[in-house]
Formats: structure tokens, C-alpha cells, sequence
């Protein structure tokens, strides 16, 4: 696996670097070599935090946390990656073991009709949409901690959404050509 490391108001040295290495290296035995993860380190006023991403065949893993020491942040956002591709894996075997229940459920297009307000963008974010399943787009979500998933229906090839419910369950947004 391939680690990057970028700091913001915080010097990336050697130590940092090693421990890095060392804490996301037991993650290794996942992938092959040719996985990519990104951790951006960075320092908030009297906390420090580490965000990781591994862009892994299409799907993604991320993980952030803030604390009061590098440390403690890097071992929470690793334990955090770990369990994440720990149940990802698990999901795998029982989907190619014909074990997994499909039991998801998709509700209409919410009504739009509240008052308009004034909108103020807060982020901005670009990345490549791959084409998969609902299926696939439900777990990428779940495993990026997002309450929403924007993706390329495989069986229509759509722009579509999909997000996490009040009440557990998934909602998917399709297009209305």
C-alpha cells in the first residue's frame, strides 16, 4: 500500500512519517501494492486531527478524527479504517456466498416544497463516479460515514443518489428525463 502524507499548519518530518507508516501499515494485509491512501494531518487551535482515504479498486475507505495529540488521533482514525474494512470484507464473503438478504428499501422522490432559503456553500468537492449497483452504492456509503452517496446507476446509467433515511432505511434519487 502506498501512503501519502500532506500536513497542513503542521510539519510532516520524519517521525511523523514513521509513525504513520507504522500505525496504517497493519492495514497492508488488505490490499495488494497497488492500493493508494492518502492521510492529511493537520492542527486546529489546541487539537490536531488525521483524515486517511483509501481509494481501493473503486471503492472508497475514509476515516477522521480529532484530538488532543497526533497520537491519539492516528490510532482512532486507524482503528476506525480497520473495522470499516473488516465488515467490508465480511459483507463481501456473504455476498459471494449467497448468504446476504437484499432486504433494501427505496422510497419516492421527497417533496421538495418547502420555502426556498439562502444557500451558502461550505465545501466543495470533486471526484470520479464510477458505475455500480445500488447495492454497491449503499455500502460505499456506509463505509465513507456519509448520509449520501452520488453514483452511476449500472442499469440505467444515471447520475443517481442514494441516503440514509430518518427511520434506517435507503432512499434512492434517479433522474426525471
Amino acid at each position: 500500500m502506498k501512503i501519502l502524507i500532506t500536513g497542513k499548519n503542521i510539519t510532516v518530518g520524519d517521525n511523523l512519517t514513521n509513525l504513520v507508516n507504522t500505525k496504517f501499515g497493519k492495514l497492508d494485509k488488505y490490499f495488494n501494492r497497488d492500493v493508494e491512501m492518502t492521510v492529511n494531518v493537520f492542527q486546529q487551535k489546541d487539537r490536531q486531527g488525521v483524515e486517511a482515504t483509501i481509494f481501493a479498486k473503486g471503492t472508497i475507505f475514509r476515516a477522521e478524527d480529532v484530538a488532543s495529540d497526533l497520537n491519539t488521533a492516528i490510532d482512532k482514525v486507524s482503528d476506525k479504517l480497520a473495522s470499516q474494512l473488516s465488515k467490508y470484507k465480511t459483507k463481501l464473503q456473504k455476498k459471494y456466498k449467497g448468504n446476504a438478504n437484499n432486504e433494501i428499501m427505496f422510497d419516492a422522490i421527497p417533496d421538495d416544497s418547502h420555502e426556498e432559503e439562502e444557500l451558502k456553500e461550505v465545501k466543495r468537492k470533486s471526484f470520479d463516479i464510477k458505475p455500480m449497483s445500488v447495492e454497491e452504492a449503499i455500502l460505499q456509503m456506509e463505509l465513507v460515514g456519509h448520509s449520501f452517496f452520488v453514483f452511476i446507476n449500472i442499469e440505467t446509467e444515471a447520475v443517481n443518489v442514494v441516503y440514509k433515511r430518518s427511520d434506517d432505511k435507503y432512499g434512492l434519487l434517479e433522474p426525471n428525463y
